[in-house]
């Protein structure tokens, strides 16, 4: 029997063209089950395209920070931004999509599970949103050193462990051997000057193998489509260039310094 892969993305941002191009591209290299880590909304149009696509696609979903607030009727995504400058973009998104999001939808996502975990290979996969222990904590590469993950692991009873938030994609391999991995997300470019988006491939075995998978899609398209919804140009820019233009400083500086703004 072929050992089993599995497409694991984040952050859908309302971004319907690419999560189409993502999950065909999946099927294509032969991921038998896809599983998106949350966020359904936020950064782009029309949000209400996404959840025929998920079910068209087969995708298993589970809760980002938005689909627990707009479950709730909150006036905010909970995102986790400390900065007036982050919480002023983060407040503007999440108001286009509560306000663009059909109410049906936003009961299903409360029904959506908090948390995924599932047999991998020879060990435990757990899929969150931002850690296993709160929805909209940031596991950034450069503040998350081996000590700290090994606990994570340890305290959530699993070996791999998948999730995003962040919205860049990295993988630790701990000495002994369980692996942690931000799946990135597909919604908006990974702040590297590339308009593709990507996600994470997985193959069991005895040890699993990750390929990071980077696909186009029409990407003029969606931001036409935002400059006709009145999205902040900001966004708009992103889209275009592959720079963030916004939501920079959580960043930790390491992170920071990776981009061009």
């Amino acid at each position: 029997m072929a050992a089993e892969r599995i497409a694991v993305f984040g952050g859908v941002y309302s971004n319907y063209l690419a999560l189409d191009a993502v999950c065909r591209d999946a099927r294509r290299r032969g991921a038998s089950s896809l599983y998106c880590l949350g966020d359904l909304g936020a950064f782009g149009p029309h949000p209400d395209r996404v959840f025929p696509l998920l079910d068209r696609h087969g995708v298993a979903t589970i809760q980002g920070n938005y689909e627990v607030s707009l479950a709730a009727r909150r006036d905010d995504c909970q995102c986790g931004y400390t900065d007036p400058r982050d919480n002023r973009f983060a407040r503007l998104a999440y108001e286009y999509t509560a306000a663009h999001t059909q109410e049906a939808a936003k009961d299903w996502m409360g029904s959506l599970p908090a948390t995924l975990r599932r047999p991998f290979g020879r060990g435990t996969l757990l899929m969150a949103h931002g850690s296993p222990r709160q929805v909209n904590e940031f596991l950034w590469r450069s503040t998350s050193p081996v000590p700290f993950l090994r606990r994570l692991l340890d305290d959530a009873g699993a070996d791999l462990l998948l999730v995003t938030h962040t919205g860049l994609p990295w993988h630790r391999r701990l000495p002994d051997g369980r692996h942690v991995v931000n799946v990135g997300v597909i919604g908006r470019p990974a702040n590297n000057g590339r308009t593709e988006v990507v996600y994470a491939l997985l193959t069991e075995g005895a040890e699993p193998e990750l390929e990071w998978a980077w696909v186009a899609y029409d990407h003029e398209h969606l931001a036409r489509e935002m400059e006709e919804e009145r999205i902040p140009r900001e966004f708009v820019e992103t889209i275009r260039t592959g720079w963030w233009t916004t939501c920079l400083e959580i960043l930790p500086a390491k992170e920071r310094a990776e981009g061009r703004f």
